[in-house]
Order: structure tokens, then C-alpha cells, then sequence
């Protein structure tokens, strides 16, 4: 693999600022930081200074962030006090006025989030994944198979985006030759107008968004009435606590299925050739060992955190850290922060294969709300780069990934590279 790094200029600089930037002024989550992929210099000085800091930003207003591995445990495991409550705010920075919101298990606390929560946790059973393989791994090797040879190429589009939304289209039993619209559907669910000027207005993202519920409604109305089947529509048309749901909770449900099935696997796919090919003695320690791709996935995972943080509104006043959260605060879990936190994983910084305990990572979150599909995101992964290894000697990275403007997904639209022949 050949080795394209970013600016280093542009990381001593923003380094440099971070350490240097009174406490007062800095404000994590400002999508310039997560564009330059400089987001993690702040993260330290947060870490080291304030690992719970109140923060003004002119898009989400004030909001503490929480940057360390242990206290983002505790926030991510007291939903008594820390609410993802829709109602109150949800689990994104961004308050949408209260008539753009929409309902899903993630943004619901208990008794409610567990019903609902059940009703489509066992398309990932044992046995579900068990019999996904075979098509999972039939399908990445179809497109590894048509990749070209010898000229450049987007690696997201290809490969990233293909398979997800392949897997994704399977998992909703979902016509394939209208798979595009669930890519297209996360990227309208999870961008606002606030944050990337080229996104969608609210009025258009609301259209969209009700263009996806009606076309999951004719979906439903086919599956209701019929035998119950192992695919998420049929499992929420039938299931005892979703059945019933109002079609704003269905349409919320839906959207958090999407986003959590695409731009998690998405990115961490993408994610994790770049940090193969910035290491490239990890490269060769997994050519030489193969075996080594069940504590590679996770540390990808790890290395990504394709989702940056969550969010949580305290119901109670708090004390952590030795600051003083009131209710109704925000609460941002920096997942990227902690998992770069080097009082609870060894050498965060250096991406390494073979840790001995690659699953240490908040990564899919903690507690209740932990990633209901983790199992199935790793066993694509781990299909890709099984596959990967038995084709392809080197995959050249031609030039520095374009992230997209996101504080909350932390992904890519672009990754040029070659495969030589």
C-alpha cells in the first residue's frame, strides 16, 4: 500500500491553537474540525484540561461535552438522569423544532426503548447472521471482482456504499433496483442545512423524508397481512410494541434502521484501508497472519468511531468530573474522544491489529442503547477483508479522503485509490 497522509501543516497548526485556545473558546463540535480531521487535537486538550466542559456554539447553543472513556460510561449508562428522550432533544446536538422530530427506540428511554428495541433485535439472532453469510460474502466478492485494475477509482462509491446498501436492501427485504434511495435517504436523515450549506432545506428534508415513509408504508401494508418473515418491515409490522405505532414512530424507526445499517459499516469500510494503508507494517502483519482479521475489525471500528458522539439532556441536576450539569443541559458522549483516551485503552494513537483487547471501544455506544446490529457490522467487515487479503496484494490510496461536514457521522464521500495488477 502506498502512504498518503494529511497536511501536516494544517495538523501542527490546529495542534498547536488547541493547547494554546482558552478553555472558553473551544467548542468541539464545529464541522470545520471534522472536515480537516483536526477535531482530535481539541479532543485532547479537552481530555487533559476539562474533560467535562460547557462549550457556547453558535449552531447548537451551549452544551457540555464529556471526553473521557469512564465518564462517557457512566452519562451513556444513567438514562435516569442522562434522557435520549425524542421529546427532549433526541440523541443528535441539533434541536430540530419540535414538529421535525420523529420518534425511534434510540431516542426513547425505558420501558418504551426495550419494547421496541426487541421487536427487530432478532434479525440479528445467531442464526439470522449465520444464514446472512453466505449471501454477505457472495456479494462482497462480486464487487471486489468488478473493482478495475490499473486506473483510479472511489473507493466509497464502489466498495463502501455498494455493500452496505446492498445488506441494508436485504435486510428490509428492500427492492434492489431501488437500493440508491436508502443511501440517499441516510444522508438526507442525518445532514442539516446548519451545519453543511449543501444540504437540504428543512422544508425539502421533510418532503424527502416523507417520500421514505410512504414508500416503507406500501412496504408494511404488503407485510401486515401477511405471515410473519425475518425482515425488519415484516418484524415491526407484527411485533407486539410496534405494530401499533403511529406512522411519525415508524418513519422515526426506520430512519434510525437506515442510518445505523449504512453509515456505520459504510465509513468504518472506507475507514479502515486508510488506517491499513497509513500502517503499513500493519499491512504486513495481517498478510502474514490472516488470522488476524477477528482483532482487526474491532480496532478499525475503534480507530473510526463512525458515529462521534450522542447525545443525552440531563432530567436532574448532576455532578461529574467535578462540574455541575443542570436539568435540561446537553450532554454530548464524544465516543470519538473516548476512544482515544489513553487512561483506559493503551497507545489510542497508534492504530494496532492485534491488541489484546481490540473490543475495548465505545465505538457502539454502552448500556441499554448499545448498537442493536454491532455483530452483523462486524461480520461484514470482517467478510471485506478476508476477501481483500485473498485478492489483492496492494490497494494504493492515491490521495487524502474527503470527509463529509458532519459532528455527528464521521465519514467520507471520497477515497481515490488504484489497484495494481
Amino acid at each position: 500500500m502506498s502512504s498518503v497522509t494529511e497536511n501536516t501543516a494544517v495538523q501542527a497548526a490546529a495542534r498547536e491553537r488547541a493547547m494554546s485556545l482558552p478553555l472558553s473558546q473551544i467548542d468541539p463540535a464545529n464541522a470545520d474540525y471534522f472536515v480537516d480531521d483536526t477535531v482530535g487535537h481539541y479532543f485532547e486538550r479537552l481530555r487533559r484540561d476539562a474533560p467535562v466542559h460547557r462549550a457556547e456554539s453558535p449552531v447548537f447553543g451551549p452544551y457540555w461535552s464529556v471526553t473521557r472513556y469512564q465518564d462517557i460510561m457512566s452519562v451513556d449508562t444513567n438514562h435516569a438522569v442522562f434522557s435520549s428522550d425524542w421529546a427532549k432533544g433526541g440523541i443528535n446536538l441539533f434541536d430540530r423544532p419540535m414538529d421535525q422530530r420523529r420518534p425511534s427506540f434510540i431516542s426513547m428511554d425505558p420501558p418504551v426503548h426495550d419494547q421496541q428495541r426487541l421487536a427487530v433485535s432478532h434479525i440479528v439472532a445467531p442464526m439470522n447472521l449465520k444464514n446472512m453469510e453466505l449471501l454477505i460474502r457472495e456479494r462482497t466478492c462480486k464487487v471486489l471482482d468488478e473493482l478495475p485494475r490499473d486506473q483510479p477509482f472511489n473507493w466509497v462509491d464502489k466498495v463502501s456504499i455498494e455493500l452496505t446498501t446492498l445488506m441494508l436492501a436485504t435486510l428490509f427485504d428492500f427492492p434492489l433496483e431501488d437500493r440508491h434511495l436508502l443511501t440517499y435517504w441516510s444522508d438526507v436523515i442525518t445532514s442539516t442545512k446548519a451545519v453543511d450549506p449543501n444540504a437540504l432545506s428543512d422544508e425539502d428534508r421533510l418532503k424527502e423524508l416523507g417520500n421514505m415513509l410512504d414508500y416503507f408504508m406500501r412496504l408494511w401494508n404488503e407485510r401486515v397481512n401477511a405471515p410473519p418473515r425475518t425482515d425488519l418491515v415484516s418484524m415491526l409490522a407484527h411485533g407486539a410494541a410496534t405494530r401499533n405505532m403511529s406512522p411519525e414512530t415508524y418513519q422515526g424507526n426506520l430512519g434510525l434502521l437506515i442510518v445505523g445499517g449504512n453509515d456505520t459499516t459504510r465509513n468504518s469500510m472506507t475507514g479502515g484501508l486508510i488506517a491499513m494503508d497509513r500502517n503499513p507494517g500493519e499491512w504486513a502483519k495481517l498478510r502474514a497472519n490472516p488470522a488476524l482479521v477477528d482483532s482487526l475489525v474491532p480496532e478499525i471500528i475503534r480507530w473510526q468511531t463512525p458515529l462521534a458522539h450522542m447525545r443525552r439532556t440531563a432530567v436532574a441536576d448532576f455532578e461529574l468530573a467535578g462540574q455541575t450539569i443542570r436539568e435540561g443541559d446537553k450532554v454530548a458522549m464524544w465516543y470519538l474522544s473516548g476512544n482515544r483516551d489513553g487512561q483506559a485503552i493503551e497507545d489510542p494513537d497508534r492504530f494496532i491489529i492485534d491488541r489484546a483487547r481490540p473490543r475495548q471501544h465505545l465505538s457502539f455506544g454502552f448500556g441499554i442503547h448499545r448498537c442493536v446490529g454491532n455483530r452483523l457490522a462486524e461480520m461484514q467487515l470482517k467478510i471485506l477483508w478476508e476477501e481483500i487479503l485473498k485478492r489483492f496484494a496492494r490497494i494504493e490510496v492515491l490521495s487524502a479522503p474527503v470527509r463529509v461536514r458532519s459532528v455527528f457521522v464521521r465519514g467520507y464521500s471520497e477515497l481515490m485509490v488504484r489497484i495494481p495488477s
